[in-house]
């Protein structure tokens, strides 16, 4: 038995050696020439691979081409290359062992001395997928098992005979380049981390490779812990080199990545392209995203609390119950994203772009949305009780059930939108563009609506209880039906409205113009017409008790032939009376 076992481990040590020897390269390599110059400090190590031209080039990427043939030699034919040169089977966890040391060692030579740039990235991937000899699914075995080993400190911590960061950072002075062990370590891994974030981009879109190769950066979730930190402390090895040094690295090949539910919180992400990545149920609260690249990604039940997502970019993002609760959104496009049922209480979302985003049920509570572009948003049955929406666009909104008391519209572009049953109670519309808009069963109760646009609009059943509509532009509106009791419309226009079956009981009209106004069958008990213009007006079957039409112009009005005008004041002192019905009034 013992001589069996010297012949293998003579075979081995055989093996190994030939491959070290048809592997020595003829020149320097390049990366061992990539580096610091003597007397540079190591912060002004250049984070990216630096390859020479012409043939240093050539020689690294054939190199690397090589070793990726290797890593991806399964194991059976491995075991066969050795297994034949003796009697009997070869012990395949002692052949694994001596592979996966050298594989390891491999990686920090070839990957330890800078980040790869997008082009190189490029490159690999192309040979990996045109390349008969390397194996996609085996090479990704191998890389996601090296990647593992790195997050639990196996290589750095090793001693300091088995420490390959240390034995590369030698490799590296005898070629007078100055460079840090944790610059060796962080680079190796950093550089995994990209081509494994590559192969499952690759493989997501292969039907026969999506189910085999599947990458967690933050490792999978299970039910016993519901958040996954590997990627967290990755992020924060790396920054301790420098701040952002793991945005800036990997930042632009997270695209399309798998990070559902990892924790990233206080994470420093800055200006990193999570295009299409799921990153649903996943923690990020303080996060700093500045400038992220959000689009078409899932982050549907995310919590962002109090993150910096200002500048980021979220077009079509699925953000469905998500938590966005006081978070910065300033400046950020949101445009087309789903943010039905979210928190976004007390969110920054001023000029932000928000146009045809789907904010249904979301929580919009003193949420600041000062001069965003919200044309075309579905804000039905949202809450923006509190929140600040002036000078915003909701030019076509859909508002229907909102609830927006005692919120700030004030200057904002309301022009076509739909807020049918919407709560506007004490809510700010100074100036506020409501033509065209539909407003129907709608609680207008004490708004203030001073220097308001309300023309065109549909005011069907619309409650105005307290309101303050003085001076307020409503011609040809649609009030019929509407409860204006009580109301100030002194000196508004409401030429040519619609008030058929209004409430109006007590409302004051004087100096208002209701020229050509429909108040047929509307309650007028104790309104207020002093030098109202009622000229070509429609009163018919209109109730008058008590009204006053001091000074009003009733030319060419229109009443019923059992018009009530018991208790009616003023009409001495109106002016322009029809002829017939000063005759009917006996007031000739």
């Amino acid at each position: 038995m013992s001589t069996y076992l010297s012949q293998v481990w003579q075979l081995l040590r055989n093996y190994v050696r030939d491959i070290s020897l048809q592997e020595m390269p003829k020149t320097t390599s390049v990366e061992t020439k990539v580096g610091l110059s003597p007397g540079k400090s190591i912060k002004e190590l250049n984070k990216s691979v630096k390859f020479a031209q012409g043939i240093e080039e050539d020689l690294w990427f054939q190199r690397l081409q090589e070793s990726l043939e290797k890593w991806t030699i399964s194991k059976s034919s491995l075991t066969s290359k050795i297994g034949d040169r003796i009697s009997g089977p070869l012990p395949s966890e002692l052949c694994l062992k001596v592979r996966d040391r050298q594989m390891h060692e491999e990686i920090y030579d070839l990957l330890g001395n800078g980040a790869l740039k997008s082009e190189i990235v490029n490159q690999i991937m192309e040979l990996v997928v045109t390349s008969q000899k390397i194996h996609p699914e085996v090479l990704f075995w191998q890389l996601e098992d090296f990647y593992r080993r790195w997050c639990q400190g196996e290589f750095i911590d090793a001693t300091p005979d088995d420490n390959l960061p240390q034995k590369t950072k030698l490799k590296l002075a005898t070629q007078n380049i100055a460079i840090g062990l944790r610059q060796v370590d962080i680079y190796t891994g950093l550089n995994v981390l990209i081509l494994l974030l590559e192969l499952h981009r690759y493989a997501q879109e292969q039907d026969e490779l999506k189910e085999k190769i599947t990458f967690y950066p933050s490792a999978q979730p299970d039910t016993d812990n519901f958040f996954t930190s590997q990627l967290l402390r990755i992020i924060n090895y790396s920054d301790a080199l420098d701040i952002g040094n793991f945005s800036s690295i990997v930042g632009q090949f997270l695209k399309g990545g798998n990070f559902c539910s990892a924790y990233l919180g206080d994470a420093n992400l800055t200006g990193a392209d999570f295009s299409g990545a799921d990153l649903s149920l996943a923690y990020l609260g303080d996060a700093n995203l500045t400038g992220v690249n959000f689009i078409g990604a899932n982050l549907s039940g995310a919590n962002f609390g109090d993150a910096n997502l200002s500048g980021a970019n979220l077009t079509g993002a699925n953000l469905t119950g998500a938590d966005l609760s006081s978070t910065n959104l300033s400046g950020a496009n949101l445009s087309c994203a789903n943010l039905s049922r979210a928190d976004l209480n007390r969110a920054d979302l001023s000029i932000t772009n928000l146009s045809r985003a789907d904010l249904s049920r979301a929580d919009l509570s003193r949420a600041d949305l000062s001069s965003t572009n919200l044309n075309r948003a579905d804000l039905s049955n949202a809450i923006l009780f509190g929140a600040n929406l002036s000078e915003a666009n909701l030019s076509n909104v859909n508002l229907n059930h909102a609830d927006l008391c005692r919120a700030d519209l004030s200057g904002a572009d309301l022009s076509h939108a739909i807020l049918n049953g919407t709560n506007l109670s004490d809510t700010i519309l100074f100036s506020t563009n409501l033509s065209d808009a539909i407003l129907m069963a709608a609680d207008l109760s004490y708004a203030k609506l001073n220097g308001a646009k309300l023309n065109n609009a549909r005011l069907n059943g619309a409650m105005f209880l307290g309101a303050d509509l003085s001076g307020v532009d409503l011609s040809r509106v649609s009030l019929n039906e509407a409860d204006l009791s009580g109301v100030i419309l002194s000196e508004a226009d409401l030429s040519g409205a619609d008030l058929t079956d209004a409430i109006l009981f007590g409302t004051d009209f004087s100096y208002a113009n209701l020229n050509s106004a429909n108040l047929s069958g509307s309650n007028l008990s104790g309104a207020i017409l002093n030098g109202a213009n009622l000229s070509h007006s429609n009163l018919s079957y209109a109730i008058l008790n008590g009204a006053d039409l001091s000074d009003a112009n009733m030319e060419k009005m229109t009443w019923g032939k059992k018009q009530q005008w018991e208790g009616v004041r003023g009409l001495k002192t109106a002016v322009n009376v029809p002829e017939a019905l000063k005759e009917e009034l006996g007031l000739n």
